[in-house]
């Protein structure tokens, strides 16, 4: 609903019609931002997504303790976001451990280079590139193709994230070898996101 970078984006968004909207026209999974202060969701919102559609669904949040992984699986998630910068190499680990032992899967985020660092320490199915830099908020349209080859694995899906506006981002990103892409303000703000996903899921 809101985004430090963009400020408010569709406060009176309703999670469970969007997510189902957007399942509708085909797309295969939902992250559902459950971070309050800063982007306007909450658990609740997670809760009311998983009663909505049966995709797969990404607690979206900054999750630094074990306690969040717990919360995501209880609410209903299917994956959560763990964030390579965020925490800790040992902490990044146990918190994959955990999510794993509960079924979840992980999606590792990236941004720094540094932050290739954490895919020795598991064996990561899902790895997300975020073009945005999270402290300062800047965007960088290259950093995925920096990345993704020192990233990439075999089994390894690649996820592109932020900046995703139309077609053309997702055929520049797939050229690069992204295998998905996170999709957020861009379908919050389309007046009809369901027509926006076709022409994305068609440009991939």
């Amino acid at each position: 609903r809101a985004s430090p970078s963009a400020g408010a984006i569709s406060i009176a968004a309703d999670a469970a019609g969007q997510a189902a909207a957007y399942v509708a026209a085909g797309a295969r999974c939902v992250s559902v931002l459950t971070e309050e202060s800063r982007f306007g969701g909450s658990l609740e919102d997670l809760r009311r997504v998983r009663a909505a559609v049966d995709a797969p669904l990404l607690r979206k949040d900054f999750v630094v303790d074990a306690w969040m992984v717990d919360e995501a699986a209880e609410a209903g998630a299917d994956a959560v976001l763990l964030i390579a910068a965020a925490v800790e190499p040992s902490l990044l680990a146990e918190l994959e451990k955990r999510a794993h032992s509960l079924g979840l899967d992980v999606l590792l985020e990236l941004v720094h280079e540094w932050d290739l660092d954490a895919l020795e320490l598991r064996e990561w199915d899902l790895v997300g590139i975020n073009a945005r830099d999270l402290e300062t908020l800047e965007m960088d349209v290259d950093r995925f193709g920096r990345l993704a080859a020192r990233a990439a694995a075999p089994g390894r899906l690649l996820v592109a994230e932020s900046g995703i506006r139309g077609p053309d981002d997702v055929r520049r990103y797939r050229q690069q070898g992204a295998d998905a892409a996170l999709v957020g303000e861009a379908l919050m703000r389309a007046e009809r996101p369901g027509e926006l996903i076709a022409s994305l899921i068609e440009a991939g």
